[in-house]
């Protein structure tokens, strides 16, 4: 992007920087934070059917949070490539007893992974920080949720729906692109409401973009700071990361999922959502922190 860019933002300070959710509050201002992820959902690409079970997720969220996790992202409905939709209610019905099962019992936030309002208020009734909507808040219903309720945001790009965002992957300038769709619904997202302070954005790797569209987000990701908000990764186990190293198991891909969480941290991105809480945390220990922009600390 540049210099001159009409969506570059005010500069991401070095100093003191945190999300503001609609519980508790997560500082992102030493180092880089890991969310973990749990799905509630039968078909996820990764995870789907293991975690059916409420005090299966629950207990699952808690070793994510024993592990080293600042945040758990909790998701009821699959959003991979060619994913089919489901109501509201179902997806409720999936992700409410382990929200509820996680209120008072894990000390960091949570959120909620969902593209439908009724869900993400029901959600930050029940004990949940921020929306992490895949749509990029594109719902005016959405967005009045998240206004009203206090919860922060992650603002993803994506084309389309999770049924349909692979039909189309023609970018005539995909970071140009890119960042100015986020810049739009950052800006609508600001009109309604939501403070800068509760708004982080995500590029959206793999979703409605081909592997070697992925990787250059992915090995470009920094850029996106220059919005003026947190980032977020999201790489763990995607299909890009197979197509890379040609494996076709997603637990299998736990070190390119480590590499790419390094090459995001190392630019700066505050937040990598990952599968692999552990390893990802280890592996990011002596990572710079994510407001010194492009520096290392000592001994890495």
């Amino acid at each position: 992007m540049p210099a001159d860019d009409p969506t570059i933002r005010t500069p991401v300070s070095s100093g003191a920087r945190k999300l503001v959710g609609a519980h508790r509050t997560l500082d992102l201002s030493d180092h880089p934070r890991v969310m973990g992820v749990v799905n509630v959902t039968p078909d996820s690409f990764s995870d789907g059917g293991r975690y059916l079970d409420p005090k299966e997720a629950v207990a699952r969220a808690e070793v994510l949070v024993a592990e080293g996790a600042d945040l758990i992202d909790i998701g009821g409905e699959s959003t991979r490539p060619g994913a089919s939709p489901i109501s509201p209610e179902v997806e409720w019905r999936r992700v409410e007893p382990v929200l509820r099962g996680l209120a008072g019992r894990i000390s960091v936030p949570l959120s909620i992974d969902t593209r439908h309002s009724e869900v993400a208020a029901h959600a930050v009734d029940a004990g949940a920080d921020l929306v992490n909507d895949v749509e990029g808040l594109r719902s005016d219903a959405m967005r009045r949720v998240v206004a009203r309720t206090g919860a922060a945001t992650v603002i993803m790009h994506m084309r389309g729906t999770p049924a349909t965002m692979q039909d189309d992957l023609e970018y005539a300038d995909l970071r140009g692109e890119v960042s100015r769709w986020l810049a739009e619904r950052t800006d609508a997202a600001l009109a309604e409401g939501i403070g800068p302070e509760r708004i982080v954005v995500d590029p959206g790797l793999g979703f409605g973009k081909s592997p070697e569209q992925s990787l250059e987000l992915l090995v470009n990701a920094g850029e996106f700071r220059r919005l003026g908000y947190p980032v977020l990764v999201g790489a763990s186990r995607k299909s890009f990361l197979g197509w890379v190293t040609g494996t076709k198991d997603p637990e299998g891909r736990l070190e390119a999922g480590l590499a790419a969480a390094v090459i995001a941290a190392l630019q700066g991105v505050e937040l990598v959502r990952t599968h692999d809480v552990g390893p990802t945390v280890r592996a990011l220990a002596r990572v710079a922190p994510a407001g010194n922009f492009g520096r290392r600390t000592s001994g890495v």
